[in-house]
C-alpha cells in the first residue's frame, strides 16, 4: 500500500509539471542536462581535456548515473513499461545514457570520439521538455495543425527550386560553374532561402535577371510558413493541462478532462496540483 502511495507520488513529480514538486524536478533537470552538455563541450577542448580528465570523466559518470535513475524511475513508475521505453522520448533518455555504459567496452582511442559525439544527444532532452509548458505545447499544437500546409509548402519551394535550377543550367552552362542540374538545383535552393554562400554565381545578363527574381521570390516566400504558425497560434486554444496519462502517456487533455481522451484511464489529479 504504502509502495503505491509512493509509486504514485513520484509519477506525479516526473512526469507532471504543473505541481510545485513537478516544477522543481524540470528546473533540476533542465540544469543537470545544460551541465552535461557544457561537460562534453569543455571535454572536446584539447587544453582542457588533458588537464582535467579526471575531473570531467567523474563528473560525467555522476550525470550519468542520475540519467540512469531518472530513466528507471520513469520505467516504474509507468502502468504500460513497454509503452514508454519504446516512445520517442524514452528512446532519447537511453541514447542520453547508452554512450557511457558502451565506452566501458572501448580503450582509450579513436573509438570514444565517436561515444562523445553521441553523448551529445542529452541536448534532445531539453525539447522534451518543451511537452511540459504552455507556450512549447502551443507552438507543438500549431505546427501539428498546420503540417498539410507545411507539407505543400516544402513540396513547392522544392519544385521551384527544380525549375529554377534546371533553366540556370540552360543559361549559364558549365562555364559559369552550374556543371549539371543538380548543382543548379543546390544554386537555386540556397539563393531561395536567402543563404547566398556565393561559391556559384550567374555571370550572363539573363543569368543575373533570373537571380534577381529568385533573390525576391525568396524573401516572399520565407514568410509563408511564419504567417501559417502565427495565424494558428491566434486561433488555437491554449492547453493548460499537463496531466500525463499513466497508461498510455498522452498528454494532451482538456482543462477539465478526468478521463484520458485516448485510452480513457482516470487522470488522478494529485494532491498537490495547483488548478
Amino acid at each position: 500500500m504504502l509502495m503505491n502511495i509512493f509509486r504514485k507520488r513520484l509519477y506525479t513529480i516526473i512526469f507532471e509539471s504543473d505541481t510545485k514538486a513537478g516544477k522543481t524536478f524540470d528546473v533540476v533537470l533542465l540544469a543537470t542536462i545544460l551541465v552535461s552538455i557544457l561537460l562534453v563541450m569543455l571535454d572536446s577542448v584539447v587544453s582542457i581535456h588533458r588537464k582535467y580528465f579526471n575531473l570531467l570523466g567523474t563528473l560525467e559518470w555522476i550525470i550519468t548515473v542520475i540519467f540512469t535513475i531518472e530513466y528507471i524511475a520513469r520505467i516504474w513508475v509507468v502502468e504500460r513499461p513497454r509503452k514508454y521505453i519504446f516512445s520517442i522520448y524514452g528512446l532519447i533518455d537511453i541514447l542520453a545514457i547508452l554512450p557511457s555504459y558502451l565506452g566501458l567496452f572501448f580503450g582509450v582511442g579513436q573509438s570514444l570520439l565517436v561515444i562523445r559525439i553521441l553523448r551529445f544527444l542529452r541536448i534532445f532532452r531539453i525539447f522534451k521538455l518543451s511537452r511540459y509548458t504552455r507556450a512549447g505545447r502551443l507552438l507543438a499544437s500549431s505546427l501539428w495543425s498546420n503540417k498539410e500546409k507545411i507539407l505543400v509548402f516544402i513540396v513547392f519551394v522544392f519544385t521551384m527550386a527544380t525549375i529554377i535550377g534546371t533553366m540556370m543550367y540552360l543559361i549559364e552552362g558549365e562555364d559559369s560553374g552550374f556543371t549539371d542540374i543538380p548543382t543548379s538545383i543546390y544554386w537555386a535552393i540556397v539563393t531561395l532561402t536567402t543563404v547566398g554562400y556565393g561559391d556559384i554565381s550567374p555571370v550572363t545578363g539573363f543569368g543575373q535577371f533570373l537571380a534577381s527574381f529568385v533573390m525576391i521570390l525568396g524573401y516572399s516566400m520565407l514568410a509563408v510558413p511564419a504567417g501559417l504558425v502565427t495565424a494558428s497560434f491566434i486561433t488555437t486554444k491554449e492547453v493548460r493541462n499537463s496531466q500525463v496519462c499513466r497508461n498510455c502517456l498522452y498528454d494532451m487533455h482538456d482543462d477539465d478532462a478526468q478521463y484520458c481522451k485516448k485510452c480513457g484511464t482516470s487522470l488522478d489529479k494529485g494532491g498537490d496540483r495547483r488548478r
